[in-house]
Parts: structure tokens; C-alpha cells; sequence
């Protein structure tokens, strides 16, 4: 009977979606308003079984297929933790076999829209060249998990909510638990908590506060090794106008709490309180009444001291975040946390898989000049958002409150890595006009191209089934609520070969260090561009060599030229004020 009545329903939503699609940018369509509970989405059981009754397993691996150049950092990178594995502990595929099984796996959706098998299989050569060549890039569970069967879910990021409750505090415990496991990160709010000190009417006893459960969740995100390959990550956020708000801005500065990026989440009223330079109430989550005040130039000056020692609190601007487009179906809000590296703001219940391209590879040389290859990126960031697209569809969500949303809202975050690099080779330094010109040009240009991809998949597939009830509902179809977002590209950028999100050089000569129970292991990286340039320029020299291997920077060196020493300026030689010019200039004001 329950599968009747899933049947009907999926066929309602289907028969709006097509109405929609008829209206094309009318949103005034008369389609019956649709809510999240309202939406039954197959289960995933049934997709898996659908693809492989209209495609079959995964062929072998073409034998015409290239193979791969990989350094020697990212093979180890990838036999530690993304190749599959035998009962053993050895080693059974190969960097190739990998991105053939992640191809396959992630193409093989396109069956849901009749696609034969001959079809998908082209799809995932695509994918599979993209891959090869590193101009591409999925979030790490998905290289991990996808096509393994081991029913790991391939998303990077997820927000929990947490009710003030010893249920829901512990219910969110188990979630995070689950989702580290199977490779994912976790970000919370932990905003809804009442202060230490509050009474609590069921035991007549006084809440310990956020910070004190904080300290729960670090302690098992130690015990829970994700997917058996990487410690979890968290994002703790707790609202400026909180009564803890003193003791969470310096809740890490003592340690013990040491798997949490923490942010304070800046409110409207907070910023005008700050800028008038008076007091601004403190207000209880369980009363809603004001408790106090606090001064906010106070509170803003401890967030600063924090961060200067020990590289956090971050703030999050939580009502501006709320206005924007990274709310883009406000029923199901408020946006109270983010992932824990902060780019993907989340509704409770919420996830995204990430991609990045990798701009190291989308450089060509016409008549001896270095230009960026605007063809070649357009038609990647076209093929990348199919990719993300698609696993949406065949992702085995750790848990179900996660699929009904993602399955409404269909999130993607295509970024960009691998900025240094391309700056590098066009002869431009990072901190100057010129690169926050092309930042700006170019990030604008893959979020267009990127919306113009969601378009087209919209016509082919419906748009996101919430579409009606968003932002967007006015505007042209759009398969995916939101589609860009620049993550740091950790690991992956090991795996590609390329610098590291849209920072820049870390150092032209370092050591990766990962030292855990787990692991133990140091990777040395000499960056090959400079000692290639100096050749050129005829430089180069063991005295050069010996002074880069000590200090790790140049901009001192007076031997290396004035221009190369701009062009290669590294993180702590470049002025904090650029960091933030060139987030500014790549992030723009409508890049969702």
C-alpha cells in the first residue's frame, strides 16, 4: 500500500513539474504549493535497481583510455586513503581504476533519463578525462566511495541541528557520528542551547551550556575515523547575542577542543550596536527574552584576540546569509550553520557535494604568450555540473532527513583550485590589481556558464522540486538551487597536483605533515615552477637553492629578479588585506 501511495505522489510532483516547465519563466502558474514533507522521493534501493535493469555493472575499463601522470605525493595520498582496499589492507585498483569506477558510478544516473548504456558509457569517458587530466575534481568521499558498494555516502558536507534537549543533543551526537564515518564533515548551531546556569524544569538542575557539549562532540569526532580513512572535521557556530557568547569566542585557546573550526554568527543589530559603539542585549534561546547586555566593541575585540592566537572565532554575517542567495528556499530555514571550512551555508538536515576545477590546467600558449583557456573552462565547468548533478542522484545519504532535503533542493558547489598556479603561469602576482580583475572575470564567467548548464538540465530534468517555493521562482528553471562555492581543496589538490584552492603559495618549499593515531606521514614539496622560471631566466643557482630550502620564501632574496619574486610572493610575505580583496573579488555579489 505505502509504495501506491509513493507511486501517486511522485507522479503528482512529476505532473507539477512538467506544468512548470510549460510556463517556463511564469511563476504564476497555478501549481498547489509543495512542502518538504509533502515531496517521497524512490528510494535509493530502487534508483540502484532501476540503473542497473536499463545499464547493466560497470564494463571494464576501456583499454584506450589515458593513463594518468600523477606526482609522487598524490600516489601516496591516493594509496592511503582513496584506492580500494582487499580484506587485507592491499592495495586493488589503480589511480586509473579509480577515476574509471567514480566515472561509471556517477554517469550511470543518466539512465534515470533514458540514456542506453552505450550512452552512459560515453558520458563516463567524459567524466572519466576530466578526471584523468585533474581538470576536475569531486570532494573526497565521492572519489572514495562512489562505485565501491560499500553504501558510503559521496557528499562533503552537512549541517545537524541540535534542539535543546539531552534527545536532541545526543541525537545530533549519533548523526555526526554516522556522517564522519562514512566521510563526510559536520556543521552545527549550537545557538538553540540554553546558557550555563539556565534551569532546566525537568530535572531542577542547571544546564552546563554549549561550550560543555562542544567538548562531547570533539571527544567522538577523535573515536570516529571517517570511513575508516580521515578524522571528521566540524563547524561550531554560536549567535553573537547567545549568553555563552564570551566563553565560546575562547573555548580553543586552552585546547581540548581540537576538531571544531569555531565562528560567531554576527547579527544585523550586533554590526550597528558595534558601529554606534554601545551595548547590545544578550537574549536567552529558551525565553527569547533579553538577559543582558554586553558591549559590542567588547565582544568584537575578543573575537580578534581569539583569532589572533589561535585562528579562530571566524564570524559569519548569519542575517546577511539569510537575505542572500544562499537561502534560496526560505521555508526551510533559517540558515543557522555552515560545513566546517564555512563556504556552504546549509539548512538543518542539508548537504552538498563539492567539485573544483583546477585553473593549473587551463592554461595555453598562443605565439610564446600564456593566456587562460576560456573555451576549455567553459566546456569543463559545463561537464562538471552534469557530474555534481548526477550525485545528487545516486548518492546513498547516510540518513534519511539528509535525502529528502538534498533531494528538494539539489545543491551543488563547483569551485575553482589551483588559482596560484594559473596566476604563476600568466605572469601575474597574486596581490595586485590585475589579479583581482581576472578573479572577478573569471569566477563571474564559470558561475554564469554554470547557472546556463542548470538551466539546460532543468529542461531535460525538471527543475528542483522546490523550485515553486524559492527565490528563483519568478526566473528562468533551474535544476539546482545553488551551484558554485570555492572550497579549499585540501587533499584533492594533493591529488591534482595543483595549489590549493585560491590561496596562495603556501611556500616554495614545505613539508605536509598528517601525525595521528592513524597516520603518520610527511610529504616534501618543492614547487617546480620557480626552479623552471630561474632556469629560464638563467638564475638559478645551488646558492638559490640552498637559501629557498631554508627559508621556504623568496621576496627577501635580492639574487632572484625583482618580477619573479613578485610574481612568486607566498602566504606570509603577501599583505592579509589581499587574502580578503581576492575572496571578495572571486566569491562577487550573485555567485550562486
Amino acid at each position: 500500500m505505502l509504495q501506491i501511495i509513493e507511486k501517486q505522489k511522485s507522479k503528482q510532483i512529476k505532473l507539477s513539474i512538467k506544468k512548470v516547465e510549460k510556463n517556463g519563466k511564469n511563476g504564476n502558474s497555478k501549481i498547489p504549493n509543495l512542502s518538504l514533507e509533502s515531496l517521497i522521493f524512490p528510494p535509493y534501493e530502487k534508483i540502484k535497481e532501476d540503473i542497473y535493469k536499463k545499464v547493466g555493472s560497470m564494463p571494464k575499463m576501456p583499454k584506450d583510455l589515458r593513463k594518468g601522470v600523477w606526482t609522487e605525493q598524490a600516489i601516496k595520498v591516493l594509496e592511503e586513503r582513496y584506492l580500494m582496499k582487499d580484506s587485507k589492507g592491499k592495495v586493488m585498483e589503480t589511480s586509473e581504476s579509480m577515476c574509471w569506477r567514480v566515472s561509471w558510478e556517477i554517469a550511470s544516473a543518466d539512465a534515470r533519463w533514458g540514456k542506453t548504456r552505450k550512452e552512459v558509457t560515453d558520458i563516463a569517458r567524459d567524466y572519466y578525462d576530466i578526471l584523468i587530466k585533474h581538470e576536475f575534481l569531486p570532494n573526497s568521499p565521492t572519489l572514495m566511495n562512489a562505485g565501491t558498494g560499500n553504501n558510503l555516502q559521496y557528499s562533503a558536507c552537512f549541517v545537524i541541528p541540535i534542539e535543546d534537549s539531552i534527545e536532541g543533543i545526543f541525537d545530533a551526537l549519533k548523526y555526526q557520528a554516522l556522517i564522519h564515518k562514512t566521510g563526510g564533515g559536520t556543521g552545527f548551531s549550537f545557538s538553540r542551547l540554553r546558557p550555563n546556569g539556565s534551569m532546566v524544569k525537568t530535572s531542577s538542575g542547571t544546564a552546563s551550556g554549549p561550550v560543555s557539549f562542544m567538548r562531547i562532540f570533539d571527544a567522538a569526532t577523535n573515536e570516529v575515523k571517517q570511513g575508516g580513512k580521515r578524522r571528521g572535521a566540524n563547524m561550531g557556530i554560536l549567535r553573537v547575542d547567545h549568553p555563552d557568547i564570551l566563553e565560546f569566542i575562547h573555548c580553543k585557546e586552552e585546547g581540548g577542543i581540537t576538531n571544531f573550526n569555531i565562528s560567531v554568527g554576527i547579527t544585523d543589530i550586533f554590526m550597528e550596536a558595534y558601529k554606534e559603539g554601545c551595548d547590545y542585549e544578550l537574549i536567552s534561546p529558551k525565553t527569547k527574552e533579553a538577559t543582558g547586555k554586553l558591549s559590542a566593541k567588547l565582544v568584537f575585540d575578543e573575537i580578534v584576540k581569539g583569532a589572533w592566537k589561535t585562528g579562530d572565532p571566524g564570524v559569519i554575517f548569519i542575517d546577511r546569509m539569510n537575505e542572500g542567495a544562499s537561502n534560496p528556499v526560505p521555508m526551510l530555514g533559517p540558515i543557522e550553520s555552515t560545513n566546517p571550512c564555512g563556504e556552504v551555508p546549509l539548512y538543518p538536515f542539508d548537504s552538498c557535494n563539492l567539485g573544483s576545477i583546477f585553473l593549473t590546467y587551463f592554461v595555453k600558449n598562443v605565439n610564446g604568450v600564456n593566456e587562460l583557456d576560456w573555451e576549455k573552462l567553459e566546456k569543463v565547468t559545463r561537464t562538471a555540473v552534469r557530474f555534481l548533478d548526477n550525485v545528487i542522484e545516486v548518492n546513498p545519504y547516510t540518513l534519511p532527513q539528509i535525502r529528502q532535503t538534498s533531494l528538494a533542493v539539489r545543491r551543488i558547489g563547483l569551485g575553482v583550485g589551483g588559482w596560484a598556479d594559473l596566476l604563476i603561469d600568466l605572469g601575474i602576482p597574486y596581490d595586485s590589481d590585475e589579479a583581482l580583475s581576472l578573479a572577478q572575470e573569471l569566477m563571474g564567467f564559470v558561475n554564469e556558464k554554470a547557472k546556463e548548464e542548470s538551466y539546460e538540465l532543468a529542461k531535460e530534468r525538471g527543475p528542483f522540486p522546490l523550485w515553486q517555493e524559492s527565490i528563483y521562482k519568478n526566473e528562468t528553471l533551474r535544476r539546482n538551487s545553488t551551484v558554485t562555492t570555492i572550497a579549499p581543496t585540501g587533499t584533492i589538490s594533493i591529488i591534482a597536483g595543483a595549489s590549493s584552492g585560491i590561496e596562495p603559495l603556501f611556500a616554495i618549499a614545505y613539508e605536509h605533515i598528517v601525525r595521528d593515531r592513524h597516520i603518520d606521514r610527511k610529504l616534501a614539496f618543492v614547487n617546480p615552477k620557480f626552479e623552471e622560471v630561474l632556469r629560464e631566466k638563467g638564475v638559478w643557482s645551488d646558492e638559490i637553492k640552498t637559501k629557498v630550502a631554508k627559508e621556504g620564501v623568496i621576496r627577501q632574496i635580492t639574487e632572484i629578479p625583482e618580477e619573479i619574486r613578485r610574481v612568486f610572493g607566498t602566504a606570509h610575505e603577501i599583505d592579509p588585506i589581499w587574502h580578503i580583496k581576492m575572496q571578495d573579488g572571486l566569491q562577487g555579489d550573485n555567485y550562486f
